[in-house]
């Protein structure tokens, strides 16, 4: 099929790659983060008699089920978390918990699929809500990585050099493939805590490094605490040919960064920092690394989840505090200090919409499904894809 345009005369259709296919609607990504409605029937969320069910369903089941929280789930559903903590803690905490027949995992897909990589083979790991996904993750399928670093490789060889001095860090809100394509190419994972020591280690094994998938994450790390300027940054778009970047971009670049982002962090702009010193005079701006590098640039402070509570928790009576982090949480440090005057950065509402799909009922459900001796929603991993991700993983737990 072809189509004529007024200007270029004749314009060919692309030819029918998995990728093709998916953006024009025509097929699925069976690895996306992408989800699907559960089977079965969720109580109504209305029923007033919901926290009493998800107490008898967990009591009934003992140490059979550990129930992790992160911390941008709900406050319904956080209570009856056993332990609550970023992606990389909840999913060491599960591969502590060996004798947990199930670990039912209050996050997104990417972070249950870690959690079934690190712990045995004996337990079984449930997602309550499939569609509770993550669209940082979903901006790098395996397919758009596999091409990238296919251009990457093209490029070192007609230039006489190998592909090895490029290093893979990949981000932990990544898919359990993006995480094994990093352990297959010698790279390492990174937490927003850990990312300038993973980024160190990268430029000690070799000369460039691929940052997966957030963007902003890799540019801050690199600027604030490497001392790179923002022209040793370059963004690799995976919907443009050679992601956009001339060949001289891609040879010369320190690091090349993915088009991705979070959903969440990305909301927030100079604007918001500007109009809340404006409103709180004296105020603290205290935000997340996955940021906006401008924010980051206007904060006074920046961190990880767990740099943020720490910090809060430290922070003296009476002061005032803006935070640019998920809603959820920065509602619950506002409970839990109220000593302090805590505010969210924006002022318009930013939950994460994925995180927020475990709800109450789907807790309910799940919790119940498994005391009638129903798994549902497990979450899997093939043995190749998990042995490489493993990899990668182990990687990060070695950095210096």
């Amino acid at each position: 099929m072809t189509v004529t345009t007024e200007a270029e005369g004749v314009f060919a259709e692309p030819s029918a790659t998995p990728l093709a296919l998916l953006l024009l609607g025509q097929a699925a990504d069976p690895h996306s983060e992408r989800g699907v409605e559960c089977p079965g029937d969720l109580p109504a969320p209305s029923d007033p008699d919901l926290v009493q069910r998800a107490a008898a369903a967990k009591a009934a089941l003992g140490e059979r089920v550990f129930v992790l929280g992160h911390h941008y789930q709900r406050d319904e559903v956080v209570q009856f978390a056993d332990v609550t903590g970023d992606s990389f803690k909840l999913a060491r905490d599960a591969a502590a918990r060996p004798q947990a027949e199930y670990v039912v995992f209050c996050g997104v897909h990417f972070m249950a699929e870690s959690a079934d990589i690190l712990t045995g083979p004996d337990q079984q790991v449930v997602l309550p809500d499939l569609a509770a996904g993550c669209s940082m993750a979903d901006m790098a399928t395996a397919e758009q990585v596999e091409q990238c670093w296919d251009t990457l490789t093209a490029l070192a060889e007609r230039d006489g050099r190998g592909i090895e001095r490029v290093i893979p860090v990949s981000y932990m809100n990544s898919s359990a493939d993006i995480k094994a394509f990093t352990g297959r190419h010698g790279g390492t994972i990174c937490t927003s805590s850990n990312a300038e020591r993973a980024l160190r280690w990268a430029y000690e094994q070799g000369e460039q490094v691929l940052f997966l998938p957030d963007q902003h994450l890799g540019r801050n790390t690199a600027i604030r605490q490497l001392g790179f300027a923002p022209s040793d940054c370059v963004l690799y778009n995976p919907y443009k040919p050679n992601g956009g970047l001339t060949d001289a971009q891609l040879r010369e670049a320190k690091l090349i960064l993915w088009r991705g982002h979070c959903s969440v962090h990305g909301r927030f702009t100079e604007q918001c920092v500007d109009e809340v010193r404006e409103l709180i005079p004296d105020v603290n701006v205290l935000v997340h690394p996955e940021c906006r590098h401008e924010v980051v640039q206007k904060a006074d402070y920046v961190g990880s989840t767990e740099y943020i509570i720490k910090t809060l928790e430290a922070a003296a009576p009476g002061t005032a505090w803006a935070i640019g982090t998920e809603l959820n949480l920065v509602r619950r440090l506002a409970d839990a200090h109220p000593d302090k005057r805590i505010v969210f950065l924006d002022k318009s509402v930013c939950y994460c919409s994925t995180m927020n799909r475990i709800d109450l009922p789907h807790l309910v459900w799940t919790l119940e499904s498994l005391v009638a001796g129903k798994v549902v929603n497990r979450i899997t991993v093939d043995p190749e894809t998990a042995r490489y991700s493993r990899l990668a993983l182990e990687q990060m737990l070695a950095l210096p």
